[in-house]
């Protein structure tokens, strides 16, 4: 390691010394190679890409999948002196210019994103005027298809890479399986001996796994955390009710719980996480909504109320304990009662046939001169298949070769002048003038908006779109114009002149299928490890490839003596005892000829598709009536029903 990157070690950050792993990677990316750490939640991640931006020639680009994650991140980088900002869809148009004009002139070191702002067409133009020297994939476990957040946006940042012509990449996670980790590299390219794993395992968190029955649980926890009531922590449940019903069931008790989930107002959220933060103690009831970004070192306990979705997410909400490296405890409250809950939401990302169908039909009628054009939200709710699981499509009919995506461009460009016209145009001179004249006289003007047309303005003057699009973001980044953009359209080529859309439609409904089951394990894999006799930490450290921690940790609740035995199951009332002719009434009149038996499954399972947002189900007899019943039987149920109209067997 160089002396200079320890002098700015010291200098930026107030440490002599790296900590374990961090060096290696410095060394690589200062090194001119890409790299990867995975790295222990709250082991230093970050300074793996905050120190090299400093030295970096030009701009260090992150993207992550949660604005959350960088707030932290950049009041941070603010507090030590080094430039950073992030573009996100909560700033004013002006601040965004503003930041946008610092990283063009270089004020800027360090530039965040969320990955979804790379699929905006002005974005993108911009940072192809830049020079990027280093991109960093925060959470890079989500660009792997088997990893446990796979995010299809993701994918695209290997050829984002390449278009905007960025020598260097670092991926960043926690949470990433071998086979995980060796997807992430060959995506990126990155030599193996330039991934680093500095171990999975953490001596200062107690493991435990409590088998408790539902109607237990708020004593068994109120009991425990009276112990606790002058630390602070989190409880984490699966549904936004389940939170506040157990904050307020803890107050009954005297301790000081608050509600946190995505159902409340941002300003409420808002307020509860700062008096977190700022306090060393309280509760909080969470959704996983809460934690992400949160960087609180402080966190004595971390309690699973219910059941976490996989071993993964159960590893990175653990995390969030003990960041101080003082000892802290994890708590899982586990019987297998929402079982059911947790498979289900599987089951609702997979598309029925018709809907695949739907979609590779579009493909074929309206593909012209080899091109296909699609608006994601609308082809979402036509087909009804949910946004991500129609991203996912997209991606697996890239992987078939069917299609390979070409570029995204917004529909509609829309401005107002906020300067009079003849004042604007006599800022320009010669051509320039021209031009930005060409573009407000092609526009189709309203009483206060104009839209853009591209080929009356190409027609006019032989422009091309870019530097259209160019020279209307230079105008309002100057605050000469008001630019409005809607509607993003992504174009993708066909490869295929020729689908064979029945086959076609079955290999992608069986590749669906096969996630779906890998997903499924995922949740039985889960259930084993709570249930095993084995040690916590070791089984824990052994899934993320860490083979160095000792057989037997001697601080989980399996080393001391205590596996967790899961209280029997209460069992449902059998469907046969429920009238399907009544309870379907009101759905199947709803969604008419759009009924099948797997949507009417949905409905009683509570399940959301687009098509129930925009009939607006929820408010029907028999919604979420099932929801603690497997999908598989109550859609046997369904089936049998639709045979037999009286339901009842």
């Amino acid at each position: 390691m160089s002396d200079s990157a320890k002098e700015l070690l010291l200098k930026y950050f107030g440490f002599s010394d790296f900590r374990a792993g961090q060096s290696e990677v410095v060394q690589a990316i200062l090194s001119g190679r890409s790299a990867a750490a995975i790295f222990p939640t709250g082991s230093g991640k970050s300074l793996c890409y905050q120190l090299p931006a400093i030295q970096l020639p030009a701009l260090t680009l992150v993207v992550s999948p949660l604005l959350a994650l960088m707030q932290d991140q950049l009041d941070f980088l603010q507090q030590k002196g080094i430039p950073a900002a992030s573009i996100d869809s909560t700033q004013t148009r002006d601040k965004a210019s503003e930041v946008m004009a610092e990283v063009r002139d270089g004020r800027i070191k360090i530039l965040m994103i969320s990955v979804e702002r790379l699929n905006n067409e002005r974005f993108r133009q911009f940072l192809s005027q830049i020079t990027i020297s280093l991109l960093v994939v925060d959470e890079a476990h989500c660009i792997s298809e088997w990893g446990h957040n796979f995010r299809p946006d993701y994918l695209k940042l290997p050829q984002y890479r390449k278009d905007f012509n960025i020598r260097q990449t670092l991926l960043l996670t926690a949470t990433a399986t071998p086979k995980v980790i060796e997807d992430m590299g060959q995506k990126f390219g990155i030599d193996q001996n330039d991934i680093t794993l500095t171990g999975f395992y953490r001596p200062n968190l107690n493991l435990a796994v409590q088998g408790v029955s539902s109607p237990q649980k708020i004593t068994v926890l109120s009991k425990w955390l009276q112990d606790r009531v002058s630390q602070a922590g989190i409880v984490y449940v699966t549904l936004q009710q389940t939170a506040e019903s157990v904050a307020t069931e803890l107050r009954k008790y005297n301790i000081p719980a608050q509600a946190y989930h995505a159902g409340m107002d941002s300003e409420r959220r808002q307020q509860i996480q700062q008096r977190f933060m700022a306090s060393k103690k309280g509760v909080i009831v969470a959704t996983i909504a809460f934690g992400m970004g949160i960087d609180k070192s402080d966190i004595r306990f971390v309690v699973h109320f219910d059941l976490p979705k996989s071993i993964e997410n159960y590893a990175q909400e653990i995390g969030r304990a003990g960041r101080d490296g003082l000892p802290s405890d994890c708590l899982v409250l586990a019987n297998r009662d929402n079982l059911n809950i947790l498979e289900n939401f599987v089951y609702a990302d997979t598309p029925e046939p018709t809907a695949i169908d739907y979609v590779l039909n579009d493909i074929v009628e309206n593909t012209e001169d080899g091109q296909w054009e699609l608006v994601l939200n609308t082809l979402s709710s036509q087909s009804n298949i949910r946004q991500l699981s129609l991203k996912t499509l997209l991606v697996y009919l890239e992987l078939f070769k069917v299609i390979k995506p070409l570029y995204s461009y917004f529909a509609e460009y829309k401005y107002k002048f906020l300067l009079p016209e003849s004042e604007l145009l006599a800022r320009f001179e010669g051509e320039r003038q021209d031009f930005v004249r060409a573009i407000f006289e092609t526009s189709q003007m309203a009483k206060v908006w104009a839209s853009v047309d591209f080929e009356k303005l190409s027609r006019q003057c032989s422009s091309d779109r870019n530097r259209a699009i160019t020279a209307l973001n230079y105008l309002d980044e100057q605050g000469m114009i008001e630019l409005q953009t809607k509607q993003m359209t992504q174009v993708y080529q066909l490869l295929i002149p020729n689908i064979d859309t029945k086959r076609l439609a079955e290999d992608l409904f069986a590749r669906f299928n096969d996630k779906e089951q890998s997903e499924i394990e995922r949740i039985h894999n889960l259930m084993a490890f709570f249930e095993s006799k084995k040690c916590l930490s070791q089984q824990l450290a052994d899934y993320f490839a860490d083979y160095h921690v000792p057989e037997k940790c001697g601080h989980c609740s399996v080393c001391a003596g205590h596996p967790a035995q899961f209280p029997a199951v209460v069992e449902n009332p059998p469907l046969s005892q429920f009238d399907f002719a009544s309870l379907s009434l009101e759905i199947t009149g709803k969604l008419g000829k759009s009924a099948t038996p797997v949507l009417i499954s949905r409905f009683f399972c509570g399940l959301t598709t687009p098509i129930f947002s925009r009939l607006r189900v929820r408010s029907l007899k028999g919604f979420a009536c099932f929801e603690r019943y497997r999908f598989s039987e109550v859609k046997a149920w369904v089936e049998e029903g639709i045979i037999s109209p009286k339901g009842s067997s």
